[in-house]
């Protein structure tokens, strides 16, 4: 782990970022293109992995990526992203998608994922970044939670290179 000390995760959170769908976000289901929500998470996510280490930062792997209802014509998404966990040069970073009807303000849960993120320092190689520091008990579940999915990308990778 980084010699930096610990950061806290609000501060690189992304609270609510809103994007206000309009018809050329739609897919011919006439429902928000699945594709744009994901660029859109990952510029998101950057922008976490960014703020909390300091260093450019390059994706590395994405997991989970849960469309659990689609969003709709005249839906506002509202994007929010927190720092689940550091390891030496990597990081994860959970991210949750909501669909907020403009005019009822029902918000529905539409996308959860899982962003990886290497830092770089200035040669293009991975660089240390600082510990995470969660503050509340859901910050300490998610933060225990991605030791158990970052075991798994591990073990998936160990088992595909031995092939």
């Amino acid at each position: 782990m980084s010699t930096r000390s610990a950061r806290p995760v609000s501060a690189s959170a992304i609270d609510n970022h809103v994007y206000k769908v309009f018809p050329n976000d739609m897919n011919s289901h006439q429902t928000v293109f699945g594709g744009m929500i994901m660029a859109k998470c990952d510029r998101l996510a950057l922008v976490v992995a960014e703020r909390h280490s300091g260093h450019v930062c390059v994706t590395a792997a994405v997991d989970s990526i849960h469309f659990r209802a689609p969003a709709k014509g005249n839906d506002t998404l509202l994007f929010n992203f927190a720092l689940n966990r550091s390891w030496g040069s990597s990081m994860e970073i959970g991210a949750r998608v909501e669909a907020e009807n403009s005019y009822t303000g029902e918000c529905r849960h539409i996308l959860s994922a899982f962003f990886t993120f290497v830092a770089l320092d200035e040669h293009d190689k991975p660089v240390d970044v600082p510990a995470v520091k969660p503050e509340t008990q859901e910050q300490q579940r998610r933060f225990s939670n991605a030791e158990i999915r970052r075991e798994g990308r591990l073990a998936t990778r160990e088992k595909l290179s031995a092939r």
